[in-house]
């Protein structure tokens, strides 16, 4: 019987993927003295978000989220941001592995939506482990599973998580509408010719005026 445990000791942006995703460096430490032949590891990452305090510019930002603050008591509750999966190679004794954590700024999702909101300090984020272990001993080779209590906390900065965003949606965001919608988005579009897409918003708006980049002019009392 293998006896692990993990600890997160760095999460940075990775800048080189094809998709955006952060890379979380992973310590994995066995004890009993078994030999691990590979680990087919998965992690359900959770946001803690009462482990930390919000500016009131984060909580009206997380209002359609956690209600007001009044509230926050019985609604600010861990949530389920993404999943994980990866291989550990083999080791014994400890190893050091990196682990990609999936992202996206689909506001829509309730991570993306509470990570967008957050302007300062770190993320207080839980993983939970699972998946199957793969051992080897005097008697051949065992299969089990890892152990439902394994787990690992870290506070991963905003810092990181912004320059993530920025890199793969530079000054820009994602939202996903019906297509109806982008249909009259874009017949509303060449009506008033219009030639981008904040400027569609920024009419529909009607509290900023738009220049042809698309970036705000000024602002309407």
């Amino acid at each position: 019987m293998t006896a692990l445990a993990f600890s997160v000791l760095d999460v940075t942006a990775d800048r080189y993927a094809a998709t955006p995703q952060l890379l979380a460096r992973l310590r994995v430490e066995e004890t009993s003295g078994a030999a691990i032949h590979a680990i087919a590891l998965r992690a359900q990452v959770m946001i803690e978000p009462q482990r930390r305090p919000y500016t009131d510019d984060e909580a009206a930002g997380l209002l359609d989220q956690f209600g007001p603050r009044a509230r926050w008591k019985d609604t600010l509750r861990p949530f389920l941001w993404t999943f994980a999966t990866t291989m550990v190679s083999g080791f014994s004794g400890a190893h050091d592995f990196d682990l990609p954590i999936p992202c996206t700024y689909d506001v829509e999702v309730t991570g993306s939506k509470f990570l967008h909101a957050q302007q300062v300090a770190d993320i207080p984020i839980r993983m939970l482990f699972g998946g199957t272990v793969f051992s080897r001993g005097a008697t051949g080779f065992s299969v089990e599973q890892v152990a439902w209590n394994l787990e690992a906390t870290y506070s991963l900065p905003v810092a990181v998580w912004s320059e993530l965003m920025n890199h793969f949606f530079p000054n820009s965001g994602w939202l996903r509408l019906d297509r109806e919608s982008i249909d009259a988005l874009g017949r509303f579009k060449g009506a008033n010719g219009l030639t981008s897409w904040d400027e569609v918003i920024g009419k529909l708006l009607g509290d900023a005026a738009f220049d042809s980049h698309g970036s705000a002019e000024s602002v309407q009392p």
